[in-house]
């Protein structure tokens, strides 16, 4: 899966030290394994539950709603949106809609539940 993001996240998410400089040691590790697992996938759908796995990939509700999430060390999660082309007309087959997502933004490194 091709991934991108910008700014201060993406300087963070190309070079290790200034990840490390940003998030500390511990979390680097996350992150980097993190990115590495998203790369590795074909889509989202590898992640498709029961898939998920202990990145436990889930589409968030409410004020982040479309925008996904990877758990990291807690409480910190690894969110991204889709990029998509050409998004399908029908969201309702979700699993269809996560084989569609091949590219995603990494949007930001946060507590959701705080």
């Amino acid at each position: 899966m091709e991934i991108r993001a910008k700014g201060k996240l993406k300087a963070a998410l190309e070079s290790e030290a200034e990840c490390k400089r940003q998030y500390g040691s511990d979390m680097t590790k996350k992150i980097m394994l993190r990115q590495n697992v998203l790369r590795a996938a074909g889509s989202l759908a590898d992640f498709w539950p029961p898939n998920s796995g202990p990145e436990r990939c889930h589409e968030l509700k409410g004020d982040l709603a479309g925008t996904f999430s990877i758990d990291l060390k807690q409480p910190f999660r690894l969110l991204f949106v889709p990029i998509e082309e050409s998004p399908p007309s029908d969201r309702s087959d979700e699993q269809s809609r996560w084989t569609s997502i091949t590219k995603v933004e990494i949007v930001g490194i946060e507590d959701t539940h705080g």
